[in-house]
């Protein structure tokens, strides 16, 4: 479910409507993922350091396991590398402190059964391992803009380079914002909420098991405006 782009080649790699069925993938990798998590409280305690006994005094079991999940997928591949060509412009845009501090502060708790029964009552390595395959969706989403920024760079290039040079972030924002997409994707996502984690053999009045307002709120509160936010720092750089 998750999403792949074409990284062999810059046409298709910067094609918006190819970026945007791109992240509708990631939409539904996201509320899957977001179903599994749901099965479980909130369970705050995997989110303090110390919380749970790991043998690290200052890092969270989700900490840990984030990590050492990267750790993983960090290591070299058996496969011969490949080599693709410069898409997009080298940068050091990175959102993932602060989408880490929204998610455990906001979209977790708007979603999550306010409980926490304990370590020996809760599933907390189950939780903390679908919060990591969470917020790494929620990540590859939001950076995602990049491509978006470089796509829409390209098509007015002399505008957005006149709104670089003149540092006016206000403007940029303006230029890559459009409310009917936005509210589209909004409505799209409280279809899709409603309608994957409802169980269809149970009937149409079966409750649904993710908060679809929670999904809707997650996206217009948190995912767009840091998509936003990585749109307009890459073009800062760009």
């Amino acid at each position: 479910m998750d999403a792949a782009i074409d990284l062999s080649d810059a046409s298709k790699a910067l094609d918006l409507a190819n970026i945007r069925f791109q992240l509708i993938r990631l939409e539904d990798t996201i509320i899957f993922h977001l179903i599994e998590r749901v099965q479980f409280p909130l369970n705050q305690t995997i989110h303090v350091a110390c919380g749970v006994d790991i043998g690290e005094p200052t890092t969270s079991l989700f900490d840990w396991m984030l990590r050492e999940q990267e750790r993983l997928q960090s290591l070299e591949p058996i496969l011969k590398p490949l080599h693709y060509p410069q898409i997009l412009h080298p940068n050091t845009v990175n959102v993932n402190a602060q989408l880490k501090d929204c998610y455990i502060k906001h979209i977790l708790p708007a979603a999550c059964m306010q409980t926490d029964r304990g370590e020996s009552q809760e599933n907390y390595g189950s939780s903390a391992t679908c919060d990591v395959m969470t917020i790494q969706s929620l990540s590859r989403r939001i950076h995602f803009g990049k491509f978006v920024a470089e796509a829409k760079f390209q098509q007015e290039m002399d505008r957005s380079v006149k709104l670089i040079k003149d540092e006016d972030r206000k403007g940029i924002d303006e230029a890559i914002t459009n409310a009917a997409v936005e509210k589209k994707v909004l409505e799209r996502l409280k279809l899709k909420a409603k309608t994957y984690a409802t169980d269809p053999d149970l009937g149409a009045n079966e409750s649904s098991k993710v908060n679809a307002d929670a999904v809707v709120v997650m996206y217009k509160d948190w995912v767009i405006p840091r998509t936003k936010e990585v749109e307009v720092e890459y073009l800062m750089q760009r």
